[in-house]
């Protein structure tokens, strides 16, 4: 079967930074997960030289890019300060990445805890505020994706509706937490802007996920094919390593054609 869905992976592939992971895996995909985890201190983030880079590298190689935006602050925190400092960075790493036309923004939104219904309200309220502020800095809210976490993905829908966003449709975390597949499917609907696939495998008595495709169970397995057979947004690959990477595509070309061959080292 002909794919219709963007196949990506992300720039941590090989242990190392950013541009070495694109040079080698970027003429393979369609498109890049960068990974910008971290924002402090500013050292860690990409310079002006890198970006210029990128973007020429995405037109050499035809490859365009996502990016992870960081999850070391927090839209979230109780303190209103908090709040408005993560805002203000993460505008900054959507400014910076601004040269490379990505598709998305994706984002999280963390949750501590939802043992109660009060912790949830709590939790909706500062989400609420935390992307108000963020909405301020960026001239089209569509260029964030939410990601679905740990928590019941239906949370997420008043706060992408309130705000217009789109989400990013995380498949491991919801095999990992017990979530409908599915009825996330048909709940976001037109909201999917990327979705993060990877395997989740029991080690013992933790459970770890973002490993390959090829540790899902199958009934798993075909749910995810079936979804992605009418897909037509982007599908990143989110491991972070050759082989979970290997693994997961040849999974794929079992299915699809047009998936890339195993990326050598």
């Amino acid at each position: 079967m002909k794919k219709r869905f963007r196949l990506g992976t992300t720039s941590f592939i090989f242990p190392d930074h950013i541009l070495p992971n694109v040079r080698k895996v970027g003429r393979f995909f369609d498109e890049i997960e960068l990974l910008i985890f971290e924002s402090m201190p500013d050292t860690v983030l990409p310079t002006d030289t890198e970006i210029a880079e990128l973007a020429q590298l995405s037109g050499q190689m035809d490859v365009t890019y996502n990016i992870h935006l960081p999850t070391d602050v927090s839209l979230t925190h109780a303190s209103a300060q908090a709040r408005q400092h993560a805002a203000e960075t993460l505008a900054r790493v959507i400014d910076l990445c601004r040269p490379l036309k990505p598709c998305t923004h994706t984002l999280h939104l963390e949750m501590a805890g939802h043992e109660t219904p009060e912790d949830v309200t709590a939790w909706q309220q500062a989400a609420w505020d935390g992307l108000a502020r963020l909405m301020r800095y960026l001239p089209d809210p569509g260029m964030v994706s939410v990601e679905t976490l740990d928590y019941p993905p239906d949370y997420l829908l008043p706060l992408l509706a309130a705000h217009d966003l789109q989400v990013c449709l995380d498949v491991g975390h919801h095999f990992r937490y017990g979530y409908d597949l599915q009825h996330s499917v048909d709940m976001f609907k037109n909201r999917i802007a990327v979705m993060h696939l990877h395997g989740v495998m029991a080690s013992g008595q933790k459970i770890r996920d973002h490993v390959g495709l090829d540790r899902l169970p199958l009934d798993q397995l075909c749910q995810v094919m079936d979804v992605l057979k009418t897909y037509e947004g982007t599908v990143s690959l989110e491991v972070f390593n050759r082989r979970d990477l290997n693994r997961s595509l040849a999974v794929l070309s079992d299915v699809f054609e047009q998936i890339p061959a195993p990326v050598p080292g």
